[in-house]
């Protein structure tokens, strides 16, 4: 048997139909162990868990959107509730939750795709959701939040969006 095709033989079906991927200077059968990683079950879980982190990033952006509308509404329309809706408490814990999404999503999916739009995005995107956070209540700051929050959300569907690199 030739040296190498012992690997092959454990490959399953569907990765026989793919293209070896490698340099060419790379032996047969460590490009079976590489395309066989690919195609395990194990190098998918830590894809999925960033994608799961990425979608819950843009499910909290979209919260936190429909929480700036809601804000104005609620207040202007029946002057109620600016006590709880307006509180500093609420506005710095959300930035710290989407930093944390942010973070560990979109840094993970950098070093996955090795591609740097989704982090500059949403690094521009915190940065006006935290000098939101430095102005007073008004129409500046819901500009900017709501702006910061598009670009975040932005970052996490782009980073959906790449694919991985080996």
């Amino acid at each position: 048997m030739p040296r190498g095709l012992h690997m092959q033989a454990r490959l399953p079906q569907f990765a026989m139909q793919f293209p070896q991927e490698g340099p060419a200077q790379c032996p047969p059968y460590l490009r079976n162990v590489i395309l066989l990683h690919k195609w395990s079950g194990m190098s998918q879980a830590p894809f999925s868990i960033r994608r799961t982190l990425d979608r819950y990033g843009i499910l909290l952006a979209g919260m936190c959107a429909a929480h700036c509308i809601a804000t104005i509404v609620v207040v202007s329309v029946a002057g109620v509730g600016s006590h709880f809706l307006l509180a500093p408490e609420i506005h710095e814990i959300g930035l710290a939750i989407a930093f944390a999404f942010a973070a560990l999503a979109i840094g993970w999916g950098a070093l996955t795709h090795r591609n740097m739009g989704p982090t500059l995005l949403a690094i521009a995107g915190l940065g006006l959701m935290g000098l939101a956070l430095m102005i007073g209540h008004g129409t500046a700051e819901v500009m900017l939040t709501i702006s910061g929050v598009a670009l975040v959300a932005a970052g996490h569907v782009m980073n959906l969006r790449l694919p991985a690199r080996i």
